[in-house]
């Protein structure tokens, strides 16, 4: 395997793609697969915002698809598919049925309508033409943090973000999350600047903090937006591993764990918490079972990171009253 970058592009046969707008406060983050790959998905907030993940459950016949959007917007957002749709469309790709060619494209979107942007768009939001120019600009290396589908996300105190992050199980299979954290709660202890993803951090990812020697009742204390404002965590976990779509079901389940684990807390009422799985199918699994579980494993891990990683990255948006960034509080600490 090639040196990684530390990103789900670490996964051959991914490219991932990002538009923004400064003026919105808001974006599109696309994920490509080279080949339709095995995908499917599970949602544990009680507030999802999503577009074609019925075709998802392996009881289905679509045996694959062409990408995966996280995007802002909320409902609104979801009309990104379509941009990304015709992307591909114009380049010959799509599910074949006689003469049609129809580009299979899931997607899910988070709540940002209210952090300041302008979202006064006329008749039709903007999503499509973002969805087309994240997909454009799909390749092996893109920006975290504000950018993206992450460019408008924020949490209880801090900005939130476009993270990602990979690894490697002991048998060879690559894994990796990419994920827009638009959490109702806090990525952080107390009041920062520890992440609850501490304990898994690699390589300083999240600025090497680690966790306090005590976490007491004072730094447990939840925070929160507050009230019935929907704020969601989206996110893709992807792996090289040959998986059926049960298998991939099962993946998206598991790596919910890490949701949990790098926010407190996670899977509220106004969350739209969800998750797709992909497989790209290079790599077979030799000893399912072990393999699999490691992957499930590792998937939740890289999540976990991937969210802080989000949050670290991010930078303020550019309005009057706008969160703070963690690197705004805590650059020197």
């Amino acid at each position: 395997m090639n040196q990684l970058r530390n990103l789900i592009t670490d996964i051959p046969g991914l490219r991932v793609g990002n538009a923004e707008d400064a003026a919105l406060g808001s974006g599109v983050t696309v994920a490509l697969f080279d080949e339709p790959a095995v995908v499917s998905f599970f949602a544990m907030g009680g507030a999802p915002a999503t577009r074609e993940t019925d075709l998802l459950d392996p009881d289905k016949m679509v045996p694959g698809i062409h990408g995966v959007v996280l995007s802002g917007g909320s409902a609104f957002g979801l009309d990104a598919a379509s941009g990304v749709q015709a992307f591909l469309r114009e380049r010959g790709i799509g599910f074949a049925v006689r003469d049609a060619l129809v580009p299979l494209v899931s997607q899910a979107s988070s709540f940002d309508l209210v952090n300041g942007g302008n979202k006064n768009w006329g008749r039709y939001p903007p999503y499509r033409e973002l969805g087309y120019e994240a997909a454009l600009n799909a390749g092996l290396d893109f920006t975290l943090g504000t950018a993206g589908g992450g460019y408008g996300a924020t949490t209880a105190n801090l900005k939130g973000g476009l993270g990602s992050t990979s690894a490697v199980t002991s048998a060879g299979h690559a894994v990796g999350a990419l994920v827009v954290v638009n959490s109702v709660s806090s990525a952080v202890i107390g009041n920062g600047p520890h992440f609850w993803a501490g304990a898994l951090e690699e390589n300083e990812e999240f600025g090497g903090h680690g966790h306090p020697d005590r976490v007491g009742p004072e730094k447990r204390k939840l925070i929160w937006k507050g009230g019935p404002q929907p704020a969601t965590t989206i996110a893709l976990v992807a792996t090289d591993a040959v998986l059926t779509k049960g298998q991939a079901k099962r993946l998206a389940i598991a790596s919910h764990a890490g949701l949990a684990r790098a926010l407190r807390f996670s899977h509220a009422l106004f969350d739209g918490d969800a998750i797709f799985a992909a497989a790209t199918g290079r790599r077979p699994l030799r000893d399912e079972a072990s393999e699999f579980t490691e992957l499930t494993a590792l998937a939740a891990d890289c999540l976990t990171r991937a969210i802080a990683r989000g949050v670290y990255e991010a930078t303020a948006l550019p309005y009057p009253g706008a969160q703070p960034a963690w690197r705004d509080l805590f650059e020197t600490t």
